[in-house]
């Protein structure tokens, strides 16, 4: 599959904020990470409708592929994706997709990932090494993202500059705290995303500013 770039651009954001006479335009960001570190509670969090949820119980053969250390109390994992729906208005809306994180289900992210705008990457910090994949993928493919450290409870709080240097981050590439059972907190990481989005898409035709864009979130 060719990789594309997002077929958001700088003039269509501006359009969709300002005309709400057009059909609406479809926004499309992912949500990344590895497996058990909250894609599906900030899709469900984030989300206007009824969450898309493609979840099914672990079994005793899948505990054995799907490490649950760090996450021992999760019964179930997910098998496709996530999906959720925001509105921001008449001429804009935006569509979430909870992408897989077991190493099974990769060969799905191509086709998750076209026509994207950018991405949140969620990460654990008890469980760094599970976003790795996620930030290759999406480095690889130059798509602009994020990464979100969820906040869990009795998890060690370090140093956003300690996090970048075990990722091995470039400077450019905003890193936010995170509680993705919060929608406040989920909403705030969408909008570094999608201000660091635009910011990537280049010069152009003056784009409405990140919190512009997801003002229906309030």
């Amino acid at each position: 599959m060719a990789y594309d770039d997002s077929d958001v651009t700088r003039e269509g954001l501006r359009l969709a904020d300002r005309d709400e006479d057009r059909a609406p335009m479809a926004v499309k960001i992912l949500i990344a990470g590895g497996f058990g570190v909250g894609k599906t509670t900030l899709v469900g969090a984030l989300t206007e409708i009824r969450p898309l949820r493609t979840e099914e119980e672990l079994t005793g053969p899948g505990t054995d592929t799907d490490l649950l250390t760090g996450v021992e109390q999760k019964q179930t994992t997910t098998v496709a994706m996530d999906f959720g729906r925001i509105t921001i208005n008449a001429g804009l809306v935006i569509y979430l997709f909870g992408m897989p994180g077991q190493g099974r289900f990769w060969f799905m992210w191509d086709d998750l990932s076209h026509g994207t705008l950018g991405a949140v990457v969620l990460a654990d910090v008890r469980r760094l090494a599970d976003c790795f994949p996620a930030i290759d993928y999406f480095e690889n493919r130059g798509t602009p993202f994020i990464v979100a450290l969820n906040c869990f409870a009795g998890a060690r709080r370090y140093e956003l500059d300690d996090v970048r240097r075990a990722l091995d981050l470039d400077t450019h590439v905003p890193i936010v705290r995170c509680d993705a059972r919060e929608r406040g907190s989920s909403r705030d990481a969408l909008v570094t995303l999608v201000d660091h989005a635009i910011a990537r898409l280049g010069p152009g035709p003056a784009a409405p500013s990140a919190p512009g864009l997801v003002r229906g979130l309030a």
